[in-house]
């Protein structure tokens, strides 16, 4: 999965689409921005979210952080791999480090996230 299939939130989450699930996790930005992640609060599987609710809590050296779901949907699959090895996160923020995959409830919701490149200007800030 490339980052120019991703879209992203004002506030570090990223989100991949296949066909109705969503994969969603933080950004590269993100995870450098929070240093060294140490735990992560995964959410319960069938828990449904509206979007910019929060998803999770991510607990880093720096700092404990809330991570809000850019759509709506129900949890489907949580990546039990973080409970084992939260520094996933750090080191694949965009791949093997994804948090939930939820099943959405609106898919015209990620029409309003934003494209790699206006990501990319928002970090610059």
């Amino acid at each position: 999965m490339g980052d120019r299939d991703l879209r992203f939130t004002k506030t570090h989450e990223w989100v991949s689409v296949e066909s109705d699930v969503a994969t969603i996790g933080i950004t590269d930005y993100a995870q450098g921005e929070l240093g060294d992640i140490v735990f992560v609060e995964l959410p319960a599987e069938g828990s449904s979210f509206s979007a910019g609710d929060v998803l999770t809590t991510v607990e880093s050296v720096k700092s404990v952080s809330e991570i809000f779901s850019p759509i709506s949907g129900e949890a489907i699959e949580i990546n039990a791999e973080l409970d084992a090895n939260p520094g996933l996160l750090n080191s694949d923020a965009h791949g093997a480090g994804w948090i939930v995959r939820l099943k959405m409830f609106d898919a015209s919701e990620i029409d309003g996230l934003m494209s790699p490149e206006e990501y990319e200007e928002h970090t610059k800030g």
